[in-house]
């Protein structure tokens, strides 16, 4: 990898949105996280509210069409993945800009290039990066449709792994493939879940409408609100906890919950504490209700108390550092009348948010959470009271960290019994046995997976 990665930035690239992008393209390829790497950037820039939109544009568009960047780059520098990392992501902005934002002309794209590989660089590679961007223009990029095998076809277009195009097929059948395979590279809804333990879904959205936002009516779950027009998470709103950003499909396992005002509720695997804040808004403290939230990670459930505190709703939450496998260290058999399982899961269903996950994962990352997952099941299951609910979710698509959790769990426990997962709008995504099943093609919201046990 090229020393230069880890410098620090340089005077003319802070008010320079492309040689920032760059910068944070190397990082993650990297391995850095590519919303940590870009706020990081952001507070280091000194960049317009209009560059740092389209810095985080370029930088997301790349990620998310790398494979596709790669096949058009490839008849003109035969091995990308060759190239000095940093001149490898210049020409990648440059293609995504020539291909994706038909409001920048060749002509500056190919100016501002020019210049980022002339101070970042030398000469040769200015003339380097010069050469092939003038090829591109002239010659044009290669056809996808050209690629005669149609799960390879898929892969180059809709930038995601082979492997993951072959078991999503696997599972679904090609039409519906094809369908998230189209989907996945929009961008994210901003959705955010009014706090109905301080306020009203009419409420919430007559004072983000007098803000100044564009607000929709989520058509996944009651409880959320789309909202576009400016930055949620900066307004005094969020700031005063009458609302809370967290994805449509990830409020719909609390509900299956079937939660009262008296329960005591676990959290399993709970930071950073969006749905143990939701689970709350079901309970009366005054009445003993109460959930105790675990994470395995100190500084994770110091920001569950932080958002419990924001929310209002601190007197109704308990956080504990446990290891959710561990429970019998903590708790007697039969303690709780609730378990929420979110689980550790590979997060597929969230590639439009995480784009860079596609290239970083594999199935056998699935096979391995999958043992995770099943263990904190068997662990948590005897701390369930008698006709107790427990809900299992995860934020993936594929089947083994899904159904086949659940089918190994009730393979070893017959003391429990699948029942539908329940959802307020009574939406079409339950499969035959009642679990739950939402595609990032469905709503334009996440992929997720809720199944509802009983313990009889």
């Amino acid at each position: 990898m090229s020393n230069k990665t880890n410098q620090k930035i340089a005077n003319w690239e802070q008010t320079n949105s492309r040689a920032l992008a760059v910068r944070v393209l190397e990082k993650v390829n990297n391995g850095a996280y590519s919303n940590l790497q870009l706020n990081s950037v952001i507070k280091q820039a000194n960049l317009s509210e209009k560059n740092v939109h389209l810095m985080t544009t370029m930088v997301y568009g790349v990620i998310q069409h790398r494979l596709t960047l790669e096949y058009w780059l490839t008849p003109f520098v035969k091995r990308p993945q060759k190239l000095n990392p940093w001149v490898r992501e210049l020409l990648f902005i440059s293609l995504y800009q020539m291909q994706y934002l038909d409001k920048i002309p060749d002509h500056a794209i190919f100016d501002e290039a020019i210049n980022i590989a002339k101070r970042r660089g030398h000469d040769g590679i200015r003339k380097f990066v010069t050469g092939v961007l003038h090829a591109v223009q002239r010659q044009g990029l290669p056809d996808i449709k050209s690629i005669d095998d149609p799960v390879e076809q898929l892969s180059i277009q809709a930038s995601l792994p082979l492997w993951l195009i072959q078991t999503l097929q696997d599972q679904l059948g090609w039409e519906k493939t094809v369908a998230i395979a189209s989907a996945i590279n929009e961008s994210p809804a901003q959705s955010v879940r009014v706090n109905h333990a301080v306020t009203t879904i009419s409420e919430v959205t007559d004072l983000l409408e007098a803000a100044g936002f564009n607000v929709e009516p989520s058509q996944v779950t009651p409880d959320a609100l789309l909202v576009s027009g400016g930055h949620v998470a900066s307004s005094q709103l969020f700031k005063d906890g009458l609302l809370t950003l967290q994805d449509e499909s990830a409020m719909l396992m609390v509900p299956s919950l079937a939660v009262t005002p008296t329960d005591y509720v676990l959290d399993a695997a709970a930071a950073p504490g969006g749905k143990t804040t939701q689970i709350a808004t079901y309970l009366d403290a005054t009445q003993g209700g109460k959930v105790t939230a675990l994470d395995i990670h100190e500084h994770k459930a110091k920001l569950i108390k932080e958002n419990a505190l924001r929310l209002h709703v601190a007197d109704r939450i308990e956080t504990q550092v446990l290891d959710a496998r561990k429970v019998d260290e903590k708790f007697a058999d039969e303690t709780f009348d609730r378990i929420l399982v979110d689980a550790p899961c590979s997060g597929f269903g969230l590639l439009r948010r995480k784009p860079e996950i596609r290239y970083e994962k594999s199935l056998d990352d699935s096979y391995q959470l999958q043992k995770i997952q099943k263990a904190i099941l068997d662990a948590v299951a005897s701390k369930l009271k008698k006709g107790g609910r427990l809900v299992y979710g995860t934020c993936t698509i594929l089947k083994p960290e899904n159904e086949d959790v659940i089918d190994a769990f009730l393979a070893d426990h017959n003391d429990f019994k699948l029942v539908p997962t329940q959802t307020s709008l009574d939406l079409d995504v339950l499969d035959e046995r009642g679990m739950l099943h939402i595609y990032p093609d469905d709503f334009g919201s996440d992929g997720f997976f809720v199944a509802t046990l009983v313990k009889q």
